[in-house]
């Protein structure tokens, strides 16, 4: 993946990582919760959506609106999931670590 935009960062996998975990019930506080629980990472509302925005602009995901409720104070929430380039992105940068850490197994543990 040489071009900029076809590059996911670090948080960005972790993102994309958390919804696949969750698969049909990616909202963003389940994802954060996912982070938390599964990469020991807190992570601010703004932070995530920030990113989650970022991710749907490279193409890598999309979500669904879904209705509003009484007890989300009448706001819509989204649902996310991980497009067919955010899966090749993913791919990718799970090759490239793989090629970087071979070799180092005695070294990383």
């Amino acid at each position: 993946m040489t071009q900029r935009h076809g590059f996911i960062g670090e948080f960005e996998q972790m993102v994309l990582l958390a919804v696949l975990q969750l698969g049909t019930a990616a909202y963003g506080p389940d994802i954060s919760d996912e982070l938390e629980q599964k990469a020991n990472r807190r992570v601010s509302r703004g932070a995530l959506y920030s990113s989650l925005d970022r991710l749907k602009h490279k193409g890598f995901l999309r979500w669904e609106i879904e209705g509003a409720t009484s007890e989300r104070g009448g706001h819509p929430k989204r649902r996310f999931e991980v497009t067919p380039a955010g899966l090749k992105a993913l791919r990718a940068a799970h090759q490239a670590l793989a090629n970087l850490t071979a070799g180092l197994e005695e070294v990383l543990g």
